[in-house]
């Protein structure tokens, strides 16, 4: 997943490995000192894309989203997001490496997005643009 970050009028964009829920959240995982990371702790407010991996002659299919970030403090929140991250990107063992990281500790992060815009000329070929509002 693409993230959009902006912090000053300057934005930023990274790749994060992500993880999503059954109410839509996405998930993602990072050092503390990364700036995205920095900067979602400045600016909230965040954008992302997903496109699926596809050669120039297949027909493009992504997801663009905007919502809120927030970094996840209560251990609740925490497991929610290993359970939805774990197995998908990495092994429950080296999250706690990550977590653990002396010089690099990471954490969990959620969005909770407030518009999905879905792309896809394969399923929906007489109206590719899907906007949807939460």
């Amino acid at each position: 997943m693409q993230l959009a970050t902006s912090v000053g009028n300057q934005p930023w964009v990274c790749n994060v490995w992500f993880g999503f829920d059954e109410g839509l959240n996405i998930y993602w995982i990072s050092s503390t000192t990364r700036r995205h990371s920095k900067e979602v702790a400045k600016n909230p407010k965040v954008a992302a894309a997903i496109v699926l991996p596809h050669n120039p002659e297949d027909t493009p299919r992504g997801l663009q989203l905007e919502g809120k970030a927030e970094i996840l403090t209560e251990q609740k929140d925490i497991d929610k997001a290993i359970s939805v991250f774990a197995g998908r990107i990495f092994p429950r063992e080296k999250i706690s490496e990550f977590m653990e990281s002396k010089t690099h500790p990471h954490r969990f992060y959620k969005i909770k997005s407030t518009q999905f815009v879905l792309f896809d000329a394969v399923n929906f070929p007489d109206n590719s643009r899907q906007k949807y509002k939460l």
